[in-house]
């Protein structure tokens, strides 16, 4: 009798937008924040209701996944209420030791102390090599079951009416050493950013800036596979390279009520399993169904992988 296959499951949520800034001072609110917060009033906070988002960790605590990676935007204007509020949640989601976090560009809307802001995460950002209480480097990477977590900041602040992100000479050549070390693991390996990897998938104003930099590197040190958030929507595209192709998944922010970008709170399933010749990947939307407390599951890929030599 066959032995059943073993299965490592991950999820991958992102832009939940979970906070809620009502509460903020008016010295709180000069230059960006100000056009920030009036978009929340006035659009926003009707998008993203905590509703939403209350029904999907439900639903992923009932799934009870082996890992799960969240890729940016927990909060709308970078308020310091707005962290600790946010670090409630994700300790309410699990441990630090299965959940990652890479920050999106609402949690770098404006500059910050790092130990008012990100830093207040920084146990869901701390890389298996880094020692407690010394903050977060990107990249970091977190080896769970068969899978490297690989994960990256392109949150930075940036003018009014933008959204872009920018990686970085210095970030890109450390994760070129990280990639290096994984080469011969054997691991999965699994990249996380905030913005779209592929250069031409995003407006100009919200575009990752050093995107061909990135794609770059990856022809020279690829990677399994890209997950990332930012559009609000759905997407499978390709990082198309030399001999292959990386497959690259983007979600719907996942406490979207659906109505201004059609697409309702929703998040990603991998059940990753080991084969003969490398790893298969099924990867499966599951997503928020109006008048029913069951989150809709739809198969979107499944991935034949070779493993890395």
């Amino acid at each position: 009798m066959t032995a059943p296959e073993a299965v490592f499951r991950f999820a991958h949520l992102s832009d939940p937008h979970l906070t809620d800034p009502s509460g903020a001072r008016f010295r709180e609110l000069a230059g960006k924040r100000a056009l920030g917060y009036l978009s929340w009033r006035r659009r926003r906070r009707h998008e993203h209701r905590r509703e939403f988002l209350d029904a999907l960790s439900s639903d992923l605590q009932n799934r009870a996944p082996d890992h799960t990676v969240i890729t940016g935007d927990l909060t709308h204007i970078s308020l310091p209420q707005e962290f600790l509020e946010a670090r409630e949640w994700l300790r309410s989601l699990g441990t630090a030791e299965r959940i990652t976090v890479v920050p999106g560009n609402h949690d770098c809307y404006v500059r910050m102390p790092w130990d008012q802001s990100l830093g207040l995460w920084s146990e869901f950002m701390r890389a298996d090599s880094a020692e407690a209480g010394t903050g977060s480097l990107f990249p970091l990477v977190r080896i769970r079951g068969p899978v490297a977590f690989i994960g990256l900041s392109s949150a930075e602040p940036s003018p009014p009416l933008f959204a872009t992100g920018r990686l970085g000479d210095e970030q890109l050549d450390r994760l070129d050493q990280a990639l290096a070390a994984l080469e011969h693991s054997g691991l999965l390996r699994v990249l996380m950013l905030h913005h779209p990897p592929v250069p031409g998938t995003e407006r100009w104003r919200k575009r990752l800036v050093d995107a061909p930099e990135l794609c770059s590197l990856l022809e020279k040190r690829p990677v399994d596979m890209v997950l990332h958030g930012h559009r609000h929507r759905p997407g499978h595209t390709l990082i198309k390279m030399t001999g292959r192709q990386i497959p690259v998944f983007g979600i719907p922010s996942a406490s979207a009520a659906g109505l201004h970008c059609k697409h309702a709170s929703e998040y990603n399933e991998y059940d990753v399993v080991r084969t003969e010749r490398g790893w298969r990947v099924d990867v499966r939307a599951r997503s928020w169904q109006e008048g029913s407390p069951i989150y809709r599951e739809e198969q979107i890929a499944r991935l034949e992988i070779g493993r890395s030599r």
